[in-house]
């Protein structure tokens, strides 16, 4: 008999199509009433599109919302927060595994415990610290760089750390019999070697920020310092003109950049996190 063609390959083959249809028919609602003619939009989703009106709506957005200059905002935020949390968790890693400290294993869970709060419990202090008179860094973009950057750490210390522990400590031997010091052993010897871990966490920690919202409607208000989450977000809010089809179209777009990083660097992506599993 055909292995192809034996019952629990076929019935797990269907099983894998169903789900993925479920898991894409959000993603096909969205694009299909991101096409739609706001003339034609009715009370509920549309499952066909009756015309071609994309561009049309994200025009319409595009001219009364201050939505391109938070694409740009969140660029820099994503970008910027990602690369100096990636960086100084590369740091960590290469303190904690290479470095000899006292108790390593103390160091990793004092540094991964900021994954294990809800970032809810963050909100209230950030804000006042970040009102206080004298800091003055509510509602600038410095409050959220330096927000995202604390918060990716953590996970990025995660990746890099158990990628490093991976490598051979015969690196570190004989960088050390070549009489290189702890910054030449780090940026000439580990920052190379760890580069697959090092985007990974980047790529996981672009995307987070690019999507994060709930940050970016408690520390800024402004559309200058906003991220474009926020934007989005005003767009369905209490007092929005927007119709649906032009929130979808506006929606759409503001995930292609996030889309796109994890296309990019997929190869660099999946390098980085399998090898941690040797």
């Amino acid at each position: 008999m055909n292995k192809a063609l034996r019952p629990g390959i076929v019935l797990r083959n269907i099983a894998v199509l169903v789900l993925s249809l479920i898991w894409l028919a959000p993603t096909y609602l969205i694009l299909v009433n991101a096409m739609q003619p706001v003339a034609d939009a009715g009370n509920g989703p549309a499952w066909f599109p009756s015309g071609f009106a994309f561009f049309e709506n994200l025009a319409a957005v595009w001219e009364t919302s201050p939505f391109a200059e938070t694409m740009l905002n969140s660029l820099m935020y994503a970008v910027g927060g990602a690369g100096l949390a990636v960086l100084f968790a590369t740091i960590s890693a290469f303190g904690v595994v290479v470095m000899p400290v006292k108790r390593p294993k103390v160091w990793f869970w004092l540094i991964y415990s900021g994954t294990l709060l809800p970032l809810q419990v963050f909100a209230f202090p950030l804000y006042r610290a970040a009102a206080t008179e004298g800091i003055d860094l509510y509602d600038t973009k410095w409050i959220l760089i330096i927000v995202y950057t604390a918060l990716c750490i953590p996970f990025a210390f995660f990746v890099t750390r158990n990628f490093m522990v991976t490598l051979p400590p015969e690196v570190a031997q004989a960088a050390k019999l070549d009489g290189a010091g702890w910054w030449r052993m780090l940026f000439s010897i580990y920052l190379p070697l760890v580069r697959p871990a090092m985007v990974a966490g980047f790529v996981f920690q672009f995307i987070y920020i690019w999507n994060e919202l709930f940050f970016g409607i408690s520390l800024t208000i402004s559309p200058e310092n906003s991220p474009v989450m926020a934007s989005v977000a005003a767009l369905s809010g209490q007092g929005a003109v927007a119709q649906t089809p032009q929130i979808m179209a506006v929606s759409l777009v503001a995930s292609l950049p996030a889309v796109a990083m994890f296309l990019i660097f997929q190869r660099y992506f999946t390098t980085g996190l399998t090898s941690n599993l040797g």
